[in-house]
């Protein structure tokens, strides 16, 4: 099972159906397509800032490994790791890159495929009945207490 986002403009309201046109899904978790095809699944997706900053990433590696000599094997590895990297971090940039265009992510399901959850999301988003309830702490007046120290109190001695 995956953590799926749903990602809404900002303005949308939930119950509304039009909105949910314009809705993007984004799974959690390793992108095996990130991973070996990196700066061509960041223009795929229309992602040319996140595209733009793994290319030079890219191009930084490469050119760092030249400037310091490294033999093959080590440019390789480095390589890899750059790729495990884009991989991990993918779906991120993603999420990221909708939210700073004003589409925030705006639910999550878990889900065991892609279907599955843009399923969940749309019984989610058009029925209020079932949107996630979120409780909100009363606020408290806390007083300062100068005897306590993260979670220990400190003895007489130490005042």
């Amino acid at each position: 099972m995956r953590n799926y986002t749903l990602h809404l403009p900002d303005g949308a309201l939930r119950g509304d159906a039009r909105a949910f046109d314009d809705a993007v899904i984004v799974p959690d978790g390793f992108s095996w397509a990130a991973f070996a095809f990196s700066v061509l699944w960041f223009l795929y997706h229309r992602l040319w800032l996140a595209a733009l900053i793994v290319l030079a990433l890219l191009a930084g590696l490469v050119l760092g490994g030249r400037l310091l000599g490294l033999s093959p094997f080590a440019g390789a590895a480095i390589a890899f790791l750059g790729s495990l990297l884009i991989g991990l971090e993918a779906s991120s940039l993603r999420r990221w890159t909708y939210a700073r265009n004003g589409r925030p992510a705006r639910d999550a399901v878990v889900a065991g495929s892609c279907d599955e959850a843009e399923a969940k999301a749309v019984t989610r988003w058009l029925d209020p009945s079932s949107a996630p309830r979120t409780t909100v702490a009363p606020t408290a007046v806390r007083r300062f207490d100068d005897s306590v120290i993260g979670l220990f109190p400190l003895s007489e001695g130490h005042r």
